[in-house]
């Protein structure tokens, strides 16, 4: 006699504020698709930032296991820190403006295909990385993307269009800092950098490969450092970012680590997956091994 299949709770947290499809029908939609041969579906939507976190950290003492990030990296990092070295499981729908995560997962940007990926319920083991006791899973850094992700944030608009208009706007008045840098215990190095990306995932988002060779599951964080180049040589550094040929680049320098303490002059603005933060002058960043349990195809 075949044993009951016993069903899992999974909670879909929808953020409507993510990226710019309408998602009036959405949660319909999310609970038709939902195998619920094994799944007890339940669906929210947050109303503010933050909000995810507290719903998720609320669910987890109601014995909820899955949770669906319904957005882009910044509604995936309100939930998946909230998950981390635990037997909960993070499953996505990318619906956010750059969706830097779910593109290096291979992760379907058709919500219908993604959901046939939670449906398939393929758990698989990720990293994820700390800087200064704040999770992040895809990109953190500081310098030229953390200004334009800060422009971005307080803006209206949303989209890659709206990410260009702020990056050509922002390119021509500022100002490289010069930080110093301990990786993996070596000796410290002082650089001037346009901006420097500590990567678990391969890219920011949109395809714009930062670390083209970074991999999810290879204990190590790929640390990305373009030093300041002249008007001329941007657009050229532009196409290689987004051919996955950036290391080729004569302003660009690539490493791997798994700790790094990054000093700066002033406290300042950090992204952390597409997110910003106002951190102090003293930066330390790690990496987590095989800490988050993800819904993969």
């Amino acid at each position: 006699m075949n044993q009951p299949i016993v069903k899992e709770k999974i909670l879909y947290i929808i953020n409507p504020n993510s990226g710019t499809r309408y998602k009036g029908h959405l949660s319909d939609y999310l609970y038709h698709l939902t195998d619920k041969t094994f799944f007890d579906v339940e669906i929210c939507t947050t109303r503010y930032k933050g909000e995810a976190t507290k719903i998720v950290r609320q669910k987890m003492t109601e014995h909820y296991r899955y949770f669906v990030a319904v957005g882009g990296d910044g509604t995936i990092n309100e939930i998946a820190k909230e998950l981390i070295n635990s037997d909960a499981v993070l499953g996505i729908i990318p619906l956010g403006s750059g969706n830097g995560l779910a593109r290096h997962l291979r992760i379907p940007l058709i919500a219908k295909k993604a959901v046939e990926v939670i449906n398939g319920r393929n758990v698989q083991s990720i990293d994820y990385g700390i800087i200064n006791d704040l999770p992040f899973f895809c990109t953190c850094g500081v310098g030229f993307d953390a200004l334009i992700s800060e422009k971005f944030d307080q803006g209206s608009g949303r989209g890659l269009i709206n990410y260009i208009k702020i990056t050509l706007k922002e390119f021509f008045r500022y100002i490289p800092e010069t930080y110093e840098l301990t990786i993996d215990n070596q000796p410290v190095f002082k650089r001037k950098a346009f901006l420097i990306t500590f990567a678990n995932a391969s890219e920011y988002g949109n395809n714009a490969l930062i670390a083209p060779d970074a991999k999810v599951d290879d204990g190590k964080l790929d640390i990305c450092i373009i030093a300041p180049f002249r008007l001329i040589q941007s657009i050229m550094i532009g196409i290689r970012l987004f051919t996955g040929n950036i290391g080729k680049s004569p302003s660009v320098s690539i490493s791997r680590s798994s700790g790094t303490i990054l000093k700066r002059d002033f406290e300042g603005t950090i992204h952390i997956d597409g997110e910003t933060q106002r951190l102090g002058r003293t930066l330390e960043i790690s990496l987590v091994p095989s800490g988050l349990k993800v819904i993969l195809p």
